[in-house]
């Protein structure tokens, strides 16, 4: 039956796009040359799918051009979701873009040509969610490489093209509201945003990070009086650090408000009469508001289970044949707000031109979690049918992210010195994220036999709640220029090009916590109302029991801060030469030198020994690479006149470790649940990168594409796992060897046989992967051989479009989908954990009522898929997405 009613959905879907895609033409009659104008350039889509397959068909390295016309096609708010619709091409939780199967190490991303810092508190690379679409003019993905690359190219490199000043008068507007099918109700509290009180900074100083009732008695000098002991009076001091922390979280259970967004820009340039040069601008800014609520489980499988086990904890039976160690079922409540500005200024005389931009990002995340585990066979073992408890969380989580970028370019002609080119870029950027809230609470919430709640305890021990307060900032220099001389023969045009490139990188990583202890070591009940749980800290709660603070922050020579550099300068010369318009040759060098340094540290650093202990020679040494080497590019392409062309390439890359993961301090990945523990040693990884491609161009803008391509990578970096009874835990190692191969086809097809103004595109990749573990470093994975983390074995984008020949209407059916990939390699005799397909069909309408305006009209999510991840079989982890549907109105001026 759920078949059925998915293949329902589906059939609902293509109708509803083939309503909106039915309006008629005119009756006038029109000869055969007419109609084929009006379908080479007249439409909407059709007219941008050439111009950017046109810039495709120039470019000599293999790539992908995705213009700002099919970003609104699509629908698509962000570069991150804009992206899965490139060839080979996939999204991983929303924010990072797997290319030709690889993880988001094995890709880059550029601003403009330049080097950016990224605002994730895991990963290097950038979460491309942060880039609104209402910025972008367009995004190029380069797949083979190129010297003028970053040699740190895997899957390939995306450049992300900032709209540049108009030529003319442009302004405008955009609004528009939304709602989500499961964003009905969800769980609210007052949110707080303030640091972490000066009293607990000044305490961390004084008492050297330890707030134990002894520990104070010694610092203080606390002696007894007649109205209080010693322990009562550091009792006492230690209550009021505890009140200063923010303790009132009462949660509410309400009706979220609909999503919304405005969006401006204005634009123009003049003419100046001085030196007879043009002077331009453009500014824009957005805002968009929009509230999320899911249900979501995340369970640890049991090691050995039965073919028949329980995926569900409503019977005593179920309990006994479970398949679970522990299981946890949560509702999360997200409010995201979000809001950029840029400013574009520039300057054009005769072949010269200079620009500068500044932009700026931020996207704040307001989470609330609240979950219920069950643990029917972990190291402890309850549930609510057999035992009449259940483990209770209360989570609250602000993230405050940040991008800060201003760049100054200059493109110059030297007409009287043979044609050279020159080009150049200088962006000054900084990322920051900010928690300065995440509070989590811990509860035993106790049930009647009917399984009806009854009341939320803490239990006697530590942590009954936590306190963390995270920074990073993430500051990148980048700066670099090309040359190229142009040169033509008799027979052949050459283009020499040669430049330089340099990015300075420092990033800062903090994070502090304080857990509240339940010194009484005694159950107590606080709350029969669960919402109300986490408001129990009140100041006579706190003055009532023994409740104690302490700094969480791990002792000497563990650490969970630390700090970064990186530095990479680089050189190359290239060439590129068509000879005869029969054969072109591309290819160069590139010289890198790639500095690294990460090291663990800690705010308990007092003393000269705690410095040596934490900052010493070999420390830095294990945490440092310094390595410098020639990467190579080569690529032949036969031009087979105006239809069609073949290209193969070769290229020699590099995968480097992450900052994070040369530091041997832990931290909680958001995307995979685990927490993680870098490793110093980590090795880069060398790749070969093998490309052939065939490319056709009919003359009506059809175009056709199929290729093939093959990486090596050596001591490819893999992630190892560790279980317990209730939770995993993750490192890396570097594998000794891994490679991916496989086919991938495009097409953009003209359907006017079928009805004029339809035509469709879409793209499919087929590929394989495997990496080789050595077993003695393995620990105990499952696979020692398997394939690669996070890799797809297809990737399917299909699109149906149509365009009025009014030029009224215009309406898309977008389908994604990709194949299972593995989120966490299986352990301990459990197979690997799989992230399930997720069929994303998207139906966007858009009705243009004149030449200014435009009403657009879009549901996301028609198929009402939720993400899964399997293993044996068996969801471990489940979120639903609900289906979206949002209306928005344009106008320019």
């Amino acid at each position: 039956m759920l078949n059925q009613h998915r293949l329902h959905k589906l059939s609902l879907a293509i109708g509803l796009g083939l309503v909106a895609s039915s309006v008629h033409v005119s009756a006038a009659e029109l000869d055969q040359s007419e109609i084929e104008e009006v379908v080479a350039v007249g439409t909407r889509l059709q007219g941008s799918a050439a111009a950017v397959v046109a810039e495709r068909k120039n470019q000599a390295f293999v790539a992908d051009i995705l213009g700002a016309e099919q970003l609104s096609r699509t629908g698509d708010s962000d570069a991150a979701s804009a992206l899965r619709r490139v060839t080979g091409l996939t999204l991983v939780d929303g924010k990072f873009i797997y290319v030709r199967g690889l993880g988001e190490r094995y890709s880059s991303a550029r601003l403009n040509g330049a080097n950016i810092p990224s605002p994730d508190l895991t990963r290097n690379v950038v979460p491309l969610d942060i880039f609104p679409a209402s910025i972008i003019e367009s995004m190029a993905v380069q797949k083979s490489y190129s010297p003028d690359m970053p040699a740190a190219f895997g899957g390939g490199n995306i450049d992300i093209r900032t709209k540049s000043i108009p030529s003319e008068f442009t302004a405008g507007f955009s609004a528009g509201i939304g709602k989500n099918t499961s964003a009905d109700k969800g769980f609210t509290y007052q949110s707080n945003d303030s640091a972490i009180p000066q009293i607990l900074n000044d305490a961390i100083v004084k008492y050297r990070g330890n707030f134990s009732v002894s520990n104070i008695i010694d610092k203080d000098n606390l002696v007894d009086t007649d109205s209080a002991t010693r322990s009562e009076q550091a009792i006492a001091i230690n209550n009021q650090l505890l009140k200063s922390l923010p303790r009132d979280y009462a949660i509410k259970n309400e009706s979220l408000d609909p999503s919304w967004d405005i969006k401006a820009h204005l634009g123009n340039s003049f003419d100046e009469s001085w030196l007879g040069g043009t002077v331009g601008f453009l500014v824009s800014g957005e805002y968009d508001k929009a509230w999320d609520a899911s249900n979501r489980r995340s369970a640890v499988i049991a090691q050995d289970i039965g073919e028949n086990c329980a995926t569900t904890l409503d019977t005593a039976e179920d309990v006994s044949s479970s398949c679970f160690n522990t299981v946890k079922d949560s509702k999360v409540t997200t409010e995201n707000e979000r809001y950029n500005a840029t400013l574009n200024l520039g300057y054009k005389l005769d072949t010269h031109s200079i620009s500068f931009m500044s932009l700026f990002l931020r996207d704040n995340e307001d989470e609330t979690e609240i979950a219920t585990s069950q643990s029917p066979a972990g190291s402890s073992v309850f549930t609510i049918t057999n035992d009449n408890q259940a483990n209770r969380t209360h989570e609250f989580i602000l993230e405050e992210r940040t991008l800060t970028v201003n760049q100054l370019l200059g493109q110059h002609t030297f007409l009287d010195y043979w044609g050279i080119g020159a080009d150049w870029q200088y962006t000054r950027s900084k990322a920051k994220t900010d928690i300065p809230n995440s509070t989590e609470f811990k509860f035993r919430d106790n049930y009647d036999d009917n399984g009806n709640y009854l009341n939320s305890q803490i239990t006697g021990d530590d942590n009954r709640a936590i306190f963390s307060y995270i920074n990073m900032e993430d500051r990148v220099n980048s700066y670099g220029g090309n040359l190229t001389l142009p040169l033509s023969f008799s027979s052949a045009e050459v283009e020499l090009k040669g430049g330089f490139d340099v990015s300075d990188r420092a990033r800062i990583y903090n994070t502090s916590s304080f857990a509240m202890n339940n010194g009484t070591g005694l159950s107590l009940v606080v709350a029969t109302d669960p919402l109300l749980a986490s408001s129990y800290l009140t100041d006579g709660f706190i003055d009532g029991q023994r409740m104690l603070v302490d700094f969480n922050e791990p002792s000497a020579p563990d650490a969970d801060d630390y700090l970064a550099g990186q530095k990479i300068e680089a050189g190359y010369g290239s060439f590129d030469i068509i000879y005869d318009n029969f054969i072109r040759v591309s290819g160069g060098v590139r010289y890198e030198e790639f500095k690294q340094t990460s090291i663990g540290t800690s705010s308990l650093i007092f003393t000269a020994d705690d410095l040596n202990n934490f900052y010493s020679a070999d420390k830095i040494a294990d945490g440092s690479i310094l390595e410098d080497d020639f990467f190579t590019a080569l690529s032949f392409t036969y031009l087979g006149g105006e239809n069609y062309q073949v290209r193969l390439g070769y290229g020699e890359t590099v995968v480097r470790p992450d900052l994070r993961e040369v530091v041997p301090v832990s931290y909680f990945d958001p995307r995979t649940d685990i927490r993680t523990f870098g490793r110093s040693g980590l090795q880069s990884s060398p790749i070969k990168n093998y490309d052939l491609r065939y490319e056709y161009y009919g003359e009506t803008g059809d175009s056709f594409s199929v290729a093939a391509f093959y990486k090596d990578i050596e001591k490819p970096i893999e992630t190892v796992l560790r279980v317990g009874d209730e939770d995993y835990s993750a490192s890396f190692i570097n594998g000794e060897t891994a490679e991916v191969y496989g086919i991938e086809a495009e097409w953009l097809k003209d359907l006017t046989f079928l009805t004029e103004g339809l035509f469709t595109g879409g793209n499919i990749t087929l590929s394989d992967s495997e990496a080789s573990i050595d077993p003695a470093l393995a620990g105990n994975l499952t696979n020692p051989t398997k394939r690669m983390t996070g890799h797809s074995e297809y990737v399917v984008n299909l699109q149906l479009n149509y365009d009025s020949m009014d030029g009224q209407h215009s309406s898309s059916l977008v389908y994604n989908v990709s194949g299972e990939r593995i989120l966490a390699a299986g352990i301990a005799g459990r197979d690997d954990a799989y992230e399930q397909p997720f069929h994303s069909l998207d139906l966007v309408y858009t009705w243009y009522p004149d030449f200014n305006s435009n009403v657009k009209f879009r549901i996301k999510n028609l198929l009402d898929e939720q993400q899964e991840v399997t293993q044996s079989d068996v969801i471990v982890r489940s979120k639903e997405i609900g289906m979206s549907f949002d209306i928005s109105y344009s106008y320019s001026f």
